[in-house]
């Protein structure tokens, strides 16, 4: 079957929340916050890329990932590159990318130890709508009172550099060695293209498209997967419903039907687009 619904996995985390976004429930009354809602394949516990919502109520750590290679170095499959579409913000919202300086190594890391750290990250104020690419290297933090869609890398390779004296274990050393500690310069991409797509990532190691409303005909490299997350709207694709808040893995040749005021992500690993 070119296309399959995956099942959404729910992760409590301290900086969750009770509310959630949309179509998703809110956690029951015995139930921890929810910080994450993430989609996988059963017995597919290796995929290129991971997909995943966010529901932020406190600022998450301050961090850093490793690229391909420093992951590969230490037994791992793979480093991570992410990016995020905020979905809802709430006022003063922010999110960290870069530092407003360029910082070495030893100021990093004595400012990680003492909490300066967050004076010298360069806090972006959010808005729904937005988008941001973060590859590694990238020192980021995710402020509170967001939504978002997260397309990452599948990797949980996260070195915490600060963490606002929450009692979780810091990665000083690994993440001191990774970080780029310089401003953000934003990810190019070619944006809009002729068919009404626009192109939100164009490589290194992923694609990300978004579209809207109409019928579209797909087809994969043999053994690629794709990834299809509706952002509102609804529609099918070969005779598989879809709706805003799921996530479809797509193979092969694929006919995609999307209606109702679609808005339409689809992902999938590569450097270079499909079709023009």
């Amino acid at each position: 079957m070119p296309a399959r619904l995956l099942a959404p996995h729910r992760v409590e985390k301290p900086w969750g929340r009770r509310d959630l976004w949309g179509a998703f429930a809110d956690p029951a009354p015995e139930e921890g916050p929810v910080g994450e809602i993430w989609f996988q394949s059963p017995g597919d516990s290796e995929p290129d890329l991971l997909i995943k919502y966010l529901f932020t109520s406190e600022k998450l750590s301050v961090q850093v990932h490793p690229d391909d290679e420093q992951a590969q170095a230490r037994g791992l499959p793979r480093g991570k590159d992410e990016c995020w579409l905020i979905l809802d913000a709430a006022p003063d919202s922010t999110i960290a990318l870069g530092t407003k300086a360029p910082v070495g190594e030893a100021a990093l890391r004595e400012a990680a130890r003492n909490g300066s750290i967050e004076e010298l990250l360069d806090w972006k104020p959010v808005a729904p709508g937005d988008f941001f690419y973060s590859a590694s290297h990238t020192i980021h933090a995710i402020g509170a009172g967001l939504t978002l869609i997260e397309v990452q890398q599948n990797s949980e390779t996260t070195y915490r550099l600060y963490d606002y004296g929450r009692p979780r274990k810091l990665h000083l050393d690994d993440g001191v060695a990774v970080a780029d500690a310089r401003p953000y310069s934003p990810h190019p991409s070619p944006g809009l293209v002729a068919d009404g797509r626009t192109i939100l990532v164009e490589g290194p190691k992923f694609v990300l498209e978004r579209f809207g409303e109409g019928d579209r005909a797909l087809a994969l490299p043999k053994g690629m997967t794709a990834w299809l997350v509706p952002v509102s709207g609804a529609g099918s694709v070969d005779g598989v419903e879809f709706r805003a808040g799921e996530c479809l893995a797509l193979s092969g040749e694929a006919h995609i039907a999307a209606g109702g005021g679609a808005d339409i992500l689809l992902a999938y690993p590569g450097d270079r687009r499909l079709r023009d």
